[in-house]
């Protein structure tokens, strides 16, 4: 059954942007589902089970900070995701990196990252020079941007931590370098990724 929300959005023919995991914040006109009934929460659900409240190719932004490495099920949400997006649609996520030194320390954190984790569902066009096998699913996203992010919380180390970020960010060959040769030396935060579904 489609969510009233969304279904209302659809008859005013209103963008619908989805911010998944959104806890108690999310953009401003997005539509924020958590599993938790939390203030900035529209829709309760638990995307382990899928999104079947949304209809097939309604949705014009699926965007997500720090949740999807918490999703158990995460082949199925992707699937999910990529089924419920418009062909112009776009998926954005923010996931911790792996060599984050505090990935660890969240006992809730189910999926690690790093650049390839998108190319097991990418179009051949958009995969990186390193290709990764494709044959466990039938869904492609073209991937649009992957950007390394470092920074600390604190202020010195993350003025520091502009270089690396610079550098490493100049093209994906740099990007590979860096995954295959100074991940642990120079620990990556999170990594930004944008992609669009291959209908």
């Amino acid at each position: 059954m489609i969510n009233p929300i969304i279904a209302q959005k659809i008859s005013k023919g209103e963008p619908i942007i989805i911010e998944l995991g959104c806890g108690n914040s999310k953009p401003k006109g997005s539509i924020g589902i958590d599993i938790i009934a939390l203030e900035g929460v529209d829709i309760v659900a638990n995307t382990e089970e899928g999104l079947s409240f949304i209809p097939d190719n309604s949705v014009d932004i699926i965007s997500s900070r720090h949740f999807l490495e918490h999703v158990r099920n995460y082949e199925l949400l992707i699937k999910e995701i990529h089924r419920v997006l418009k062909p112009t649609g776009l998926h954005k996520a923010i996931v911790p990196y792996f060599s984050n030194p505090h990935y660890y320390s969240d006992y809730t954190h189910k999926n690690t990252f790093g650049l390839y984790s998108f190319d097991y569902f990418a179009t051949p066009e958009t995969q990186l020079r390193r290709r990764v096998p494709t044959f466990y699913n039938d869904i492609r996203f073209d991937i649009i941007k992957r950007n390394l992010n470092f920074k600390s919380q604190f202020y010195i180390r993350n003025m520091l931590k502009r270089f690396p970020k610079f550098i490493f960010n100049i093209s994906n060959y740099w990007k590979e370098l860096y995954e295959e040769s100074f991940s642990y030396t120079f620990p990556c935060s999170e990594i930004y990724f944008e992609m669009r579904p291959k209908k």
